[in-house]
């Protein structure tokens, strides 16, 4: 026996879907525009994860471009004899594609695009039945023509494994629980006791986020939707309940035939939250054909008890991220905006410390900067990194960011003005660059702190042992989901850049660590 905390991965992990192999479970999550792209992580408990990489870790697999909350949308992990594939959108670039894999830690086959005029729509799911076959499950605009924002429905096709195309007729399957139902999207197909079961989310990804589920005995007819829909939702207990916005589920059964259910949903502080959407766990019983998610709660628990023997990891997940860089390959936490790639970063050019080589790429613009972040896990909590920098001109920067999108963001960097070094706290907020604070310093050789809760923030700068307070009470409302918009939560990240004018200078990180307080 073993207990879950929820979330069981905290920060923006959202969209999850889960697979089992044995007594080995498989999870993955959306990405957007950061890159690498669809972390995968592993548990033998459910309540203890490590991540075995990204799916998506190489240019050729993600073309991604623009906003941060576009891109790798919605993937599905499904696992056929001995065969692991991934499914998901790029909405950036190329729709749905698929990438399979023998080994679940990769590497990963280059991508198989089905063609965004053969599977039109976002959220694509795998179903292997009895007989082998494979299936398609999507959601697509009504193709009647869309009546209102949100008319969409869920279609299934055959899917040839061998040509990695559609073939067949499609045919629409379900379009929502409830009337005139908006965005009916994640689903995913089962099969149990005779039936085909299809979970989805409906009602968009926002307070009004819920959980339903219809079944039928033939895949392609029109199914039937539980009586008891929406099977799960938080949209009635309040916009003041501490977790909200639950939805977009993935269903899966342990080796002695207990279900569980993975979904998305959110933590907010005084209202807001820059966590974005996270990962939570609930038991799933079934009772007269139907699934119950949580009996007799009907709602998410802090605590989940799993009749599954404890399993640990020598490198798990946890609410602490700290970086040191004596290894040559950069950990799986760090993601760059839309590549990740050794043209900006290196590990070698000074052993035992992260180069960012600055480059004219800035981060308040879309592209690609030379960033390096990590999720966001909690709000009150302690970010801080050694960093060893020397402007050589005023347009040269680095530090440390809280990353949002491009338009809401905060910068903490060394910057020179008129031959003095400053150490510089800049909120940019809906694309405005706000001038906070500025502190001169010496050199550029020092440790940037930032210090949060509550949706505030003090920032601090510690030389010879000395730490200085630079700013304090900084609002970090306007990097909420709630006043920025998107998808994603927020990234902590160490940041270069030469600001539209080449440059061979860099900057040198000692360390860098984010962990709960």
């Amino acid at each position: 026996m073993v207990i879950a905390n929820n979330p069981i991965l905290k920060g923006f992990y959202p969209d999850p879907s889960i697979c089992r192999k044995g007594d080995d479970f498989y999870l993955v999550c959306s990405s957007f525009v950061y890159a690498p792209g669809v972390p995968i992580f592993h548990t033998k408990d459910l309540a203890h994860f490590e991540q075995i990489g990204n799916i998506l870790d190489r240019e050729s697999q993600l073309p991604l471009s623009g906003d941060i909350s576009r891109g790798i949308f919605a993937p599905t992990i499904r696992e056929h004899n001995g065969i692991f594939y991934m499914i998901t959108t790029n909405v950036s670039s190329g729709g749905n594609f698929i990438v399979t894999a023998k080994d679940p830690a990769g590497p990963w086959s280059e991508p198989y695009y089905l063609g965004e005029d053969e599977a039109p729509g976002i959220d694509p799911s795998l179903f292997f039945d009895d007989d082998g076959k494979c299936y398609y499950v999507g959601t697509r605009p009504n193709p009647e023509g869309v009546r209102y924002n949100g008319d969409w429905e869920i279609w299934v096709q055959e899917l040839d494994l061998e040509q990695m195309k559609l073939v067949g007729s499609s045919m629409a399957i379900w379009k929502g629980a409830l009337k005139d139902v908006i965005w009916p999207e994640g689903p995913h197909l089962y099969k149990k006791d005779g039936y085909y079961y299809l979970l989805h989310a409906e009602a968009g990804t926002s307070f009004e986020h819920a959980i339903s589920v219809a079944r039928s005995k033939e895949l392609f007819k029109w199914f039937e939707g539980c009586p008891r829909n929406p099977i799960f939702t938080h949209r009635n207990l309040g916009k003041d309940y501490p977790v909200c916005n639950v939805g977009h589920a993935d269903l899966v059964d342990d080796i002695n035939g207990n279900w569980y259910m993975v979904m998305l949903a959110s933590r907010p502080c005084k209202g807001k939250c820059s966590l974005g959407r996270e990962t939570f766990l609930a038991k799933v019983i079934w009772e007269d054909g139907w699934p119950v998610v949580n009996p007799g709660v009907g709602r998410l628990t802090d605590e989940v008890e799993i009749d599954l023997p404890e399993y640990r990891f020598s490198k798990e997940i946890t609410t602490k991220d700290k970086m040191t860089f004596e290894e040559t390959v950069l950990d799986d936490r760090f993601v760059g905006i839309e590549r990740r790639n050794e043209d900006f970063y290196s590990l070698t050019d000074n052993p035992g410390f992260l180069r960012l080589k600055l480059r004219p790429e800035a981060i308040e613009n879309t592209g690609n900067p030379s960033y390096l972040g990590i999720r966001q896990k909690t709000h009150s909590f302690r970010a801080s990194c050694g960093l060893k920098f020397t402007p050589a001109k005023d347009n040269e920067c680095a530090g440390m960011v809280l990353f949002q999108n491009n338009e809401n963001h905060l910068e903490l960097l060394v910057v020179k003005k008129k031959d003095k070094l400053q150490f510089k706290v800049g909120p940019v907020i809906k694309g405005t660059k706000i001038r906070l604070a500025t502190f001169d310093i010496s050199s550029g050789d020092l440790e940037i702190i930032l210090e949060a809760a509550n949706q505030l923030a003090n920032i601090y700068i510690k030389k010879n042992n000395e730490k200085i307070l630079v700013a304090e009470c900084i609002d970090l409302s306007p990097y909420t989901t709630e006043e920025s918009g998107g998808f994603v939560g927020c990234t902590i990240g160490l940041y270069a850049s030469s600001n539209g004018k080449a440059s061979e200078n860099y900057c040198d990180y000692s360390y860098f660590t984010v962990e709960e307080v």
